[in-house]
């Protein structure tokens, strides 16, 4: 009884810690905001320790970027959340912001006395070009799994790009709109296969 009681928590504990851990590798390696997470999360949480599949991992990603807060954060709740429950969800989220928290307040102690250093300057230029290298791999990789048909490609895919190069439409209602295309989209696709049975 007990012991396997305690054995039970301590399983819980060690997956929590686990949680806590991945998700603060994860924050402390994303350098350049949510999409330089991308990479990272794919390979810690897909690929190492299978807490979810690419596809929920783009879904929650979605969702993320739909609601207030930061996306990194956001998305490491909804990981946890799927792998451990609510304790999961919560123990991600603080893993995910943990390292941001402590280096920020740190950098900001002295940053405003070093940024004018070229040095710095060049440095922050480096990162950069990294981050857009990471964003692009990780983009080559979701596609494979988003784009599984010309139909996502034509009628979701396209319009959203356009929109949201060329015009300055919310990424929120874009999102909405791609949801109710992929379900138009499989509604349509059924009633297409019912019709020619």
């Amino acid at each position: 009884g007990s012991m396997s009681e305690q054995e039970g928590r301590r399983i819980i504990m060690n997956v929590l810690v686990d949680l806590f851990f991945t998700f603060a590798r994860i924050g402390v390696c994303t350098f350049g905001g949510g999409y330089a997470m991308l990479p990272i999360l794919q390979r810690e949480v897909v690929e190492h320790n299978g807490w979810a599949t690419e596809e929920e991992i783009m879904d929650y990603y979605a969702m993320g970027q739909c609601l207030p807060g930061i996306i990194m954060v956001n998305t490491s709740v909804f990981v946890g959340r799927r792998h451990k429950g609510v304790a999961g969800g919560i123990v991600a989220g603080l893993g995910s912001a943990f390292p941001s928290l402590v280096i920020i307040t740190v950098i900001a102690m002295f940053l405003t006395a070093f940024a004018e250093y070229p040095v710095v300057q060049n440095a922050f230029a480096g990162v950069r070009a990294c981050v857009v290298v990471l964003i692009i791999n990780a983009v080559v990789k979701l596609w494979k799994s988003a784009m599984v048909d010309w139909k996502c490609l034509v009628i979701i895919f396209l319009p959203v790009f356009l929109l949201s190069a060329l015009t300055s439409a919310s990424p929120i209602l874009l999102v909405v709109a791609s949801g109710v295309a992929g379900v138009l989209i499989s509604v349509l696709a059924a009633r297409g296969k019912g019709a020619a049975k």
